[in-house]
């Protein structure tokens, strides 16, 4: 296998790989032209973190590039899976992003498409010949720094992968929580802990994905109020649009991973490579 690494900053199989050149014509289009030389029969995976539209442009111009070059079997690792969270359409006039982004990749011809800590069961379904990668070997990289803690689930949605982590760990104590969202506005309203007293107990929130940090913030507010004593994050997708003041004066650390982008590590965040 060969990989083709469309940012050179992220190199989950390492950095050798298909030498190319990639730019962005003045008229938006992203191009590509790749280097000859190399075995055409080998598979070759394409990677990439789509953090834009374009950057599935990328993706798209590239397979066809290989594909012009006599390459038959082609893959695809992409951590992030774009649209994920627009998994169902809420109100109408809303478009189901998740199957946008999910059928103009089933259309490249895929040998395999690799994605990272799914956001639920929707993108993994539309997906044609997926693998997903759980983020256990990330929380255990974690846990080899904070030591053994109560992991807590967010919201309803992450509690079967919060039971299965848990497994992975050896079965360690699980916080249920839980949001109110207006699916109109798209505000929060209202965090819960089901439990009554967390007895000074340090707690790890685990999710895949922190895009402003608004839930966080909520739930580590309620987890304080029944009890508990230092609180950690772990997002697999950190996009931090809003920055980390919101994380300050509520975690000790938040961990992530180089999956979405790159977070210049500072007090409070400390981000993690993903190898393969």
């Amino acid at each position: 296998m060969i990989s083709l690494n469309l940012d050179p900053a992220f190199t989950p199989f390492g950095k050798t790989g298909l030498t190319h050149k990639t730019f962005t014509f003045y008229g938006g289009e992203p191009h590509i032209k790749i280097e000859e030389g190399f075995d055409i029969n080998q598979n070759i995976i394409i990677t990439h973190r789509l953090s834009s539209f374009n950057a599935l442009g990328e993706v798209c111009v590239a397979n066809d590039a290989l594909r012009r070059m006599g390459v038959k079997s082609i893959s695809l690792f992409i951590p992030y899976m774009p649209g994920a969270r627009q998994d169902r359409v809420m109100i109408p006039g809303e478009p189901l992003t998740a199957k946008v982004y999910a059928d103009i990749i089933n259309s490249l011809g895929f040998a395999e498409v690799i994605i990272f800590d799914a956001h639920s069961d929707v993108a993994p379904a539309l997906l044609n010949n997926v693998t997903v990668l759980p983020n256990h070997s990330f929380i255990a990289q974690v846990m080899d720094e904070i030591g053994n803690v109560t992991i807590a689930s967010p919201d309803a949605g992450a509690l079967k992968k919060i039971y299965k982590l848990s497994e992975y760990l050896g079965n360690a104590h699980v916080v249920e929580c839980g949001k109110h969202r207006d699916v109109t506005t798209g505000r929060l309203a209202g965090f819960r802990v089901y439990e009554d007293d967390l007895n000074g107990a340090d707690i790890l929130i685990v999710d895949d994905i922190c895009d402003g940090g608004g839930t966080f913030a909520g739930i580590a507010d309620a987890l304080k109020a029944k009890g508990a004593g230092k609180l950690y994050l772990a997002v697999s997708h950190g996009i931090f649009s809003k920055g980390f003041e919101v994380f300050a004066g509520r975690f000790e650390k938040v961990f992530t991973t180089n999956s979405f982008r790159d977070v210049e590590e500072n007090d409070i965040v400390k981000q993690f490579k993903i190898q393969l």
